[in-house]
């Protein structure tokens, strides 16, 4: 096997320039894509999306493309080399190497340019530049075995829309179509002509008739009739239906009857039939269910014009409910009134399994030297009281032991244990002056919960809490979170000399770490929207602590330090702000950008943000150079024999910017490039910690940046991804001169496997 490899490796060296050995007499090699050059008269600017639209029509990969780039190269073909110049027995093991590693040629006749220089001229058609031409130039260098491929386009001038013609307003559907081209971007005097532009617009009318009881309506129904001889130059444009189109499609609609049928998960069952508002309830009993939850679900009117939109709403809110595994809307055409345009509804919910566990188990391995499993049990028992609400209850378990350390550990190094409940309703408890579309299903949440952290050399740390929050859509794009309540109590209830001496050289951890009850009220905003070439998400959250408490032992006449039971509460104010652009380069290649910003300052009654709400850098969802809590605040660094250093490790001010580039490699595997940066500082002085307080003047210096690749393994709904962070710039003293100071190479790495993605 060795010899194998050392006569593979010594084969491939000796014939490394040999990559056109095979290929046939008259072949070239294509080695990519050497550009599309579009002249236009006089300069005139060409639309850059038409030349995307060009450039990708002409975009064939070469051999040993880089990242699927039609026009770079790695340098190394391996593949060629092997197809060119390794023999391939009929078997054995030098056959599958071959077949492992050889890669057929792509040559220029497989490219076919002239076919695409055709596709070029079309395309042009389509864009309005009908005196477009385009034609191609193989460009070669010393060997005229190989050639890339320069596409070159001569525009002319555009055809752009001089005339426009609508329909007779003679009808509601003529009226209802014109309205909708009239308010077109595009369908305007002195536009271009574009195909594309039309199919959009084609489609635009097709959803707004149908919403307003066009239900057969299709956008082939809708053509397009094109003159240039009028205006040479010009385009005289008449919008028109089609010849072909049914009586059937030309006629509104009204909502019939409508029926809803609700299964049992196992089938069977007598029906129980009620007449609601909503039309006709059918559920098989026996069944667990509220008579107005499936009705308050159901956009649709009996005798109101029907609606696309309202069908796809009661769909949406039905499936929002998270109380059935199946939900099927029929419409059809009323037999029955033959006088009238009506239309049935009939919807059917098959209930989903009542009961569902879940069990998730993982393994984590720390930068404070900490290795160890956890396991995560989840119970969700749906429709509770027979009103949609959701039961959710989990215990999660976590254990540790410390690895490295060269002495003997006690037997539970480090264990975690957390009991979570939440309970919520399909509803919002709460008066009716909250602003919300019904669009969506609006939810009220009640959760409580109990953890408790062990960390025998260290400390003992238990946490119990107690909130009311609700969650609505104001909006189509926008979604809320107000918490109205929510009550954390923390407790530590032991520490170790070790802990005491570590606070004791940080006071102000020390202060963030005491008991104490942290009553909170927060709100969150969250503005997600996606087309075909961008993505927008904005998060915005602000929450206060212990300012109700506070105002109410004021106005009682309490000065000092103010506790509740006896336990003294926290007063801060945080808010935390992110926005994530997204924006499609070509294909499924796209350069994801994140900028975050966040505070937090305790004032009145706290002199120090608890330690669970404070700001903290590094790990797999932020600078990926560096392990969680490795660096910051500011330039500080913890002593280097402080082991649990990353107790210093956090600050009330942070900033963190992303930018990744993300590609598909093969199937369900795709790669990422990224940049990151970021920190934490804290706003306030603390001595003990130098060089942690936020500085303007030294802002851009205490930066760590660092970069770096990644895989993301993307099966369904399920995203594995394994980052390999390389550190450019540590924003503490590691004793290296210059920006880039990692003190090694190998010590710059830093991976993390994680689910989902970063941002």
């Amino acid at each position: 096997m060795r010899k194998l490899i050392i006569y593979l490796a010594a084969g491939l060296l000796l014939a490394g320039c040999s990559t056109t050995r095979r290929i046939g007499k008259d072949e070239i090699l294509y080695t990519g894509l050497k550009g599309v050059n579009v002249q236009t008269p006089e300069n005139e600017k060409f639309p850059s999306d038409v030349k995307s639209t060009l450039t990708e029509a002409v975009s064939v990969k070469p051999n040993n493309s880089l990242l699927g780039s039609a026009s770079v190269r790695y340098p190394f073909p391996l593949g060629l080399w092997v197809y060119n110049n390794w023999p391939n027995p009929p078997k054995g093991l030098k056959h599958w190497i071959y077949e492992k590693l050889a890669t057929t040629p792509v040559l220029v006749s497989d490219v076919r340019p002239e076919v695409r220089v055709h596709m070029l001229d079309q395309l042009l058609d389509n864009n309005g530049y009908f005196s477009g031409t385009s034609a191609y130039e193989l460009v070669q260098k010393r060997n005229k075995k190989k050639a890339s491929i320069l596409y070159k386009v001569e525009a002319g001038r555009p055809y752009l829309l001089d005339s426009l013609i609508l329909l007779p307003d003679s009808v509601h559907l003529y009226h209802l179509i014109d309205s909708v081209a009239e308010k077109s971007k595009y369908f305007k005097v002195g536009s271009r002509y574009s195909t594309d532009s039309l199919s959009v617009l084609r489609i635009d009318i097709a959803n707004a008739v149908r919403n307003r009881g066009y239900y057969y309506f299709r956008p082939e129904y809708i053509q397009y009739l094109a003159d240039s001889t009028i205006n040479p130059g010009s385009i005289a444009l008449k919008l028109d239906i089609a010849d072909n189109t049914p009586a059937i499609a030309l006629a509104r609609y009204r909502t019939g009857e409508i029926t809803t049928y609700i299964y049992r998960n196992r089938g069977g069952g007598a029906p129980d039939t009620i007449d609601t508002k909503k039309g006709t309830l059918i559920r098989y009993m026996p069944s667990r269910l509220r008579d107005g939850l499936i009705p308050s679900c159901i956009a649709f009117r009996e005798g109101r014009t029907f609606s696309v939109r309202q069908m796809n709403n009661t769909q949406s809110r039905l499936s929002r409910l998270g109380i059935f595994n199946d939900i099927n809307i029929t419409v059809t055409r009323d037999t029955v009134h033959t006088d009238e345009n009506l239309l049935d509804v009939a919807i059917e919910c098959t209930f989903d399994r009542p009961l569902e566990a879940s069990i998730e188990a993982n393994v984590s391995s720390k930068s404070n030297s900490y290795l160890g499993p956890g396991l995560s049990l989840g119970l969700t028992n749906r429709n509770l009281f027979g009103g949609g609400e959701l039961l959710n209850l989990s215990l999660t378990g976590a254990y540790e032991w410390q690895t490295g350390s060269g002495k003997k550990n006690s037997v539970f190094n480090s264990y975690e244990v957390g009991l979570n409940a939440t309970l919520a309703f399909p509803r919002l408890l709460a008066p009716k002056f909250i602003p919300r579309t019904r669009r969506d299903v609006s939810w009220t949440r009640i959760s409580l919960g109990a953890d408790l952290l062990n960390r025998p050399h260290y400390f003992k740390l238990s946490q119990f809490n107690a909130g009311l929050a609700y969650d609505w859509q104001s909006s189509k794009y926008i979604s809320n979170t107000f918490t109205l309540f929510k009550l954390t109590y923390n407790k530590l209830q032991h520490t170790t000399p070790v802990f005491d001496s570590i606070m004791n050289a940080n006071p102000a951890i020390a202060l963030s770490f005491q008991s104490q009850y942290i009553p909170q009220m927060s709100y969150s905003l969250v503005f997600d929207r996606a087309t075909r070439r961008n993505t927008f998400n904005l998060q915005l959250t602000l929450q206060e602590a212990g300012n109700i408490f506070w105002s109410i032992y004021e106005l009682c006449g309490k000065k000092g330090e103010k506790s509740l039971f006896k336990t003294p509460f926290s007063q801060f104010i945080k808010g935390y702000g992110q926005f994530v652009y997204g924006r499609r380069l070509f294909g499924d290649h796209w350069l994801v950008n994140r900028i975050g910003v966040g505070a937090a300052y305790a004032y009145g009654n706290s002199s120090q943000v608890p330690y669970s709400e404070q700001f903290y850098c590094g790990g797999a969802n932020s600078v990926r150079a560096f392990t969680v809590r490795s660096i910051g605040p500011g330039s500080y660094r913890a002593p280097a024999d402080q082991v649990n250093g990353y107790f210093d490790q956090t600050g009330t001010f942070t900033f963190i910017a992303n930018s990744e580039y993300r590609f598909p490699i093969l199937g369900p595997l795709h790669g990422a490039l990224f940049l990151d940066a970021g920190n934490v500082w804290t706003l306030k002085n603390e001595p003990e910690r130098p060089g942690g307080q936020l500085k303007a003047n030294t802002f851009f210096k205490d930066l760590a940046l660092g970069t770096g690749v990644g895989l993301r393994f993307d099966i369904s709904m399920l995203i594995i991804r394994g980052d390999l962070g390389i550190g450019i710039h540590a924003p503490y003293d590691t004793g290296k001169r210059g920006y880039y100071n990692m003190e090694s190479f190998k010590k710059s790495l830093a991976f993390h496997l994680a689910i989902g993605y970063p941002f």
